[in-house]
């Protein structure tokens, strides 16, 4: 996301260089088919989306209700989290909830051993199906706190890497099936925020589908507001519902006499159900 990891030009950079079977209805299917579990019906939400850094305030969410954008992405943990969320409480959830704005949790969990850039949190091969379980529990503690309930969508956040480097990219699906498969043992429905050129596209091109997340945020800066004319890959894959483009970032806006700096998202995804 834009600044909230990496600089600007850092990501851009990661981005260009990393770029040197879902079948139709199975995005949701793959999340609700454990036996003996019974799984609320998810939340989805078809329109514009922002994310920022930090969760804004709730005047500013107040100000910011005008339906040009109907949902925010919200940074609910990890410790690759870029801002601190003075604002993101159970309370600010809940008050945000009732003005009619969906959220989009987001968590930014270990990265890749090969990532270049400077991570408090990184796996390896030998500690990426610990590490994503781990840390899928916390992602399930921090939506929780917050009052987003069981059947909610949790994002991982994976930032650019080299998924030509085999080793590093077997070692990211395994720390992403891990983090899913613990998701789904706590009832809440998988999501992944990657890059078009790198991250997501390893999500989305690999040969083995177990444990993989259902729901897949691209980001691939083209300022196209769509989930379809631009997606890179088959189109059978995460339809029904499971699909998020990020098409802008560092867009400076103001409404209501709030400005703050935002990614623009086209969303077709599921959201939280609030409690």
């Amino acid at each position: 996301m834009s600044s909230h990891r990496l600089s600007k030009k850092g990501r851009y950079i990661a981005w260009t260089a990393a770029g040197a079977a879902v079948v139709a209805g199975a995005g949701i299917a793959a999340q609700t088919s454990m036996a003996a579990t019974t799984w609320p019906a998810q939340k989805t939400y078809t329109g514009r989306a922002f994310d920022a850094c930090t969760a804004p305030s709730l005047k500013a969410m107040k100000a910011w209700n005008t339906g040009f954008y109907g949902a925010a992405a919200v940074y609910i943990g990890g410790k690759n989290r870029g801002c601190a969320q003075p604002n993101l409480t159970a309370s600010w959830t809940k008050s945000v909830s009732a003005l009619g704005w969906k959220l989009i949790p987001l968590y930014v969990g270990a990265q890749p051993p090969c990532q270049t850039s400077a991570n408090p949190e990184k796996f390896t091969a030998s500690t990426a199906a610990s590490l994503g379980a781990s840390n899928a529990k916390d992602a399930v503690a921090k939506a929780s706190a917050l009052g987003m309930k069981a059947g909610s969508p949790i994002y991982l956040d994976i930032e650019p890497y080299d998924i030509t480097n085999k080793s590093c990219n077997n070692a990211v699906l395994t720390y992403v099936r891990s983090f899913t498969k613990m998701l789904r043992a706590k009832t809440y429905r998988g999501g992944f925020y990657g890059f078009s050129s790198s991250s997501a596209k390893a999500i989305a091109t690999a040969a083995d589908r177990t444990d993989l997340p259902g729901n897949l945020w691209y980001a691939l800066w083209d300022k196209k507001n769509t989930t379809t004319t631009d997606w890179p890959w088959d189109p059978k894959l995460f339809t029904g519902h499971s699909r998020a483009h990020q098409y802008m970032v560092n867009s400076k806006e103001s409404r209501g006499g709030y400005t703050i700096t935002v990614d623009r998202n086209a969303w077709d995804a599921p959201v939280a159900l609030i409690g």
